[in-house]
């Protein structure tokens, strides 16, 4: 066993993240996303964090303030989801509704930044990380709207994506990158669980001390053990549902296109027949007219036939 194997984050995530005293490690990726020092000054509570045996697949997320009383929600879907999107949509409206108190002032809403951690296959595109603001932009000017705003009792320009959520989709299968930069290191940890000795990115080195497999007790490794081998169980079973639709789909496709390759013949055989019928009509109808004498050039005009073809009849 290797002495160093370090756990994944996910599981982390669920079980060791929440303590304050491993704040930084996710602090460190927040401030690798958005590109400025995060301080995580409490957790909130957050929708999916039971811990049923039963629930192998379910989400993890936790819920942050940082030090601005931004909210931050770092959220890990291991199994597809119908209407993703929507749901994560669903879930920053209701973090801004339940976080501003009734009857208070809309200058109480808090920005929210949506960090969705993906092993499944989300849509097309060929990066692994995928970030989406609000902005306004004029149709005919192209410039940004700004607005004006109150903040601690002066009043301000703020664009819009500085008041309206933010979403990151890191799709952790598709990166394949030799880990260079911070956000490499941090997707070489998310996909792999590995941590370079030297790191220097944000959270990182932190991580590599804390979250060793063997610094686990013996149940929490025969947990840890049994995810895993859930994770692996439901990775086959996925892969295998893939292989079956794409042999049947395949079957399909060959059939649909031996059924429509015979209609297509059909129909062709159709058009040729009957454009071959009206070259033989066509012919037949050059010799009676040639016969009675008509002109060749009347005769050619009425069946389409050139001159020297009507001659050789």
């Amino acid at each position: 066993m290797d002495d160093n194997r370090l756990i994944r984050f996910d599981w982390a995530a669920k079980r060791m993240l929440r303590d304050k005293a491993n704040f930084g490690v996710l602090e460190g990726l927040v401030t690798v996303l958005l590109n400025e020092p995060i301080h995580i000054v409490e957790l909130l509570e957050s929708e999916s964090n039971q811990d049923d045996p039963q629930d192998k697949f379910n989400r993890v997320d936790i819920k942050a303030k940082n030090s601005k009383g931004e909210i931050i929600i770092v959220e890990i879907q291991q199994t597809r989801e119908l209407y993703y999107l929507e749901r994560i949509l669903y879930g920053v409206a209701r973090t801004i509704t339940e976080h501003i108190e009734l009857g208070k002032e809309y200058d109480h809403v808090k920005k929210v930044y949506s960090i969705n951690i993906l092993y499944f296959d989300l849509g097309k595109g060929k990066d692994y990380l995928y970030h989406g603001t609000t902005t306004f932009r004029g149709v005919h000017t192209n410039d940004i709207l700004e607005i004006t705003t109150k903040d601690e009792n002066a009043l301000r320009m703020r664009t819009p994506e500085e008041i309206f959520p933010e979403y990151f989709l890191i799709r952790v299968n598709e990166f394949n990158a030799v880990a260079k930069t911070p956000l490499e290191e941090w997707l070489d940890y998310l996909k792999n669980a590995h941590i370079k000795e030297d790191t220097t990115a944000p959270g990182l080195q932190e991580a590599r001390k804390k979250l060793q497999y063997l610094k686990m007790d013996s149940e929490e490794r025969k947990a840890y053990q049994r995810q895993m081998e859930n994770y692996m169980y439901q990775d086959s079973v996925f892969a295998a549902a893939h292989l079956d639709g794409w042999t049947e789909g395949k079957a399909q496709g060959v059939a649909a296109g031996l059924e429509e390759g015979m209609a297509k013949g059909r129909a062709e055989g159709r058009a040729e027949g009957r454009a071959e019928g009206r070259a033989e009509a066509n012919l037949e109808t050059a010799r009676k007219l040639k016969a009675i004498g008509v002109d060749l050039e009347v005769i050619a005009k009425g069946t389409g036939l050139t001159v020297e073809e009507i001659s050789k009849l």
